[in-house]
């Protein structure tokens, strides 16, 4: 599957890049054995620290296209708070990977991207058929 994502800084170039780094992080795979989506953020958040490390700085490159696309400093540090739940709760033993299963923090900032582009960019809203 070749996926040629724009370099654009334009809001349509934008909310592609997002999408898909939500979908690899959050729904990139079926779990075997359910109908349950998984992605990079719950897998490499089984490796202790460092893994949920490094999907925190994976789920903060979409605050940081957001905040290219002006969204508010609420709206910013809500999508921070988001992750930052994540990260935090995830570091747990056993029960933060549950956790990471069950939280989707970047689904989350994916909707309050949306929500803004509908409303300050609706030239870029893309019909699911």
């Amino acid at each position: 599957m070749g996926l040629d994502l724009p370099l654009g800084n334009d809001p349509a170039s934008i909310r592609l890049r997002v999408e898909a780094m939500e979908r690899l992080l959050e729904r990139s795979f079926m779990l075997p054995g359910t109908n349950r989506p998984v992605g990079l953020d719950a897998i490499i958040g089984l490796v202790p620290i460092a893994g949920d490390a490094i999907a925190a700085m994976l789920g903060l490159y979409i605050v940081w296209e957001a905040r290219n696309l002006g969204m508010s400093k609420f709206q910013l540090a809500r999508m921070i708070g988001n992750v930052g739940i994540d990260t935090a709760l995830g570091a747990i033993p056993l029960a933060g990977d549950v956790f990471d299963f069950m939280f989707r923090s970047n689904s989350r900032n994916l909707k309050l991207i949306r929500r803004h582009m509908d409303k300050h960019h609706p030239h870029t809203q893309v019909i699911d058929g």
